[in-house]
């Protein structure tokens, strides 16, 4: 708590226009007496501040500075996340205080372990750590409570094994990622500690690659979104330039001496290239991604092959096969999203070019 009695008294004074002397005068003290108030090298005592309040026709809270904080529970909470968003140190004696009031409640605690998760890590302080590790066991334990769905079981171990990593406990770290690593959630971290931390790289490659399968399909899925995003909103500039970062990533994950499914999702994603190219007049380029999702689409139908190492840097993991809802072939694939787009310029192009014999 912040004291501002010297400032209020200068300022009451000023707006009083009374000098020193003068207010010295009124209350009957010295000048020095009134000088060292104002300039923090002593404080009045208890009944000169409730006289100085009652000259200045105002509280005595008021004249000290002292402004009522609002201490229940969702403020508490809400002043936390403050804290912590501004990397506000003083978050952890306000983490304190709220955990010695709501010792039970769930935002409470899980809030105070995010905020000594932080300082701990940022000051490399083994103490705050190990209180974070604490808060961390008790939010766990209190997770019934919780109605946020961006934090679970799995998230809570996750924060844990990120302060045991500062800890340079990365055995532990690695321990508990593996035991609550639910549809991969942690591969990409476990490789990364393995690789890195626990200097054991092939242990680590089958997390990678279940990390890089899992995070490609999630990309794939992601520019599938956004292009029915842009295509509705008809922002065909935006729908073009995810298709070609879409291209760029899938093509630079295929592996040259294997055949790919990726081949496949990229030819759907070239019939779009050539629709919002369409959209642009720019015909010419239109045919042209139409020709490579032909090739791609043919390349694939000719021996189509699903399974995982079909993705460049995939190795060492278990048995795996992607599948999909644009069709049964990438052929029919090419169909399909045709149909769905529905431009008639873009499927009067596309039979152009599927009946074109090179």
């Amino acid at each position: 708590m912040e004291i501002k009695l010297a400032e209020n008294i200068r300022a009451f004074r000023k707006q009083r226009s009374l000098t020193q002397e003068q207010l010295a005068e009124v209350l009957g003290v010295t000048v020095g007496a009134v000088y060292k108030w104002e300039a923090k090298l002593s404080q009045p005592e208890l009944t000169m501040i409730m006289a100085m309040a009652d000259f200045f026709d105002t509280s005595v809270d008021v004249l000290l500075g002292y402004e009522m904080k609002d201490n229940r529970l969702q403020a508490s909470v809400e002043r936390l996340k403050q804290y912590l968003h501004e990397k506000n140190q003083k978050g952890l004696a306000e983490a304190e205080k709220a955990l010695k009031k709501y010792p039970h409640d769930f935002n409470v605690v899980h809030e105070s372990a995010e905020l000594y998760c932080v300082f701990g890590v940022e000051l490399q302080n083994q103490s705050l750590l190990l209180r974070a590790l604490e808060l961390l066991e008790q939010s766990r334990l209190l997770l019934p409570q919780n109605t946020d769905p961006q934090i679970s079981v799995l998230t809570i171990y996750g924060e844990m094994a990120d302060v045991y990593l500062m800890l340079d406990e990365g055995e532990k770290a690695v321990n508990l990622l593996k035991a609550h690593n639910a549809g991969g959630l942690y591969s990409d971290v476990i490789g990364l500690i393995l690789a890195t931390n626990r200097k054991r790289p092939d242990e680590a490659v089958p997390f990678l690659s279940e990390s890089l399968l899992k995070n490609t399909t999630a990309i794939i899925r992601t520019i599938m979104g956004y292009i029915n995003v842009f295509f509705q909103q008809e922002d065909y500039n935006s729908a073009q330039a995810i298709l070609l970062w879409g291209d760029h990533v899938l093509s630079g994950l295929r592996n040259e001496d294997k055949n790919s499914f990726l081949d496949k999702i990229n030819s759907v994603f070239h019939v779009c290239l050539a629709y919002t190219q369409v959209k642009a007049d720019d015909r010419c380029a239109a045919r042209h991604s139409l020709c490579h999702a032909k090739e791609l689409a043919k390349r694939f139908d000719a021996a189509p092959d699903y399974k995982a190492e079909a993705i460049l840097f995939v190795d060492h993991i278990k048995p795996f096969s992607a599948h999909d809802n644009i069709g049964a072939t990438a052929m029919m694939g090419i169909q399909n999203t045709l149909a769905a787009i529905g431009d008639d310029i873009l499927s009067t192009m596309w039979r152009e070019v599927n009946d074109h014999e090179e």
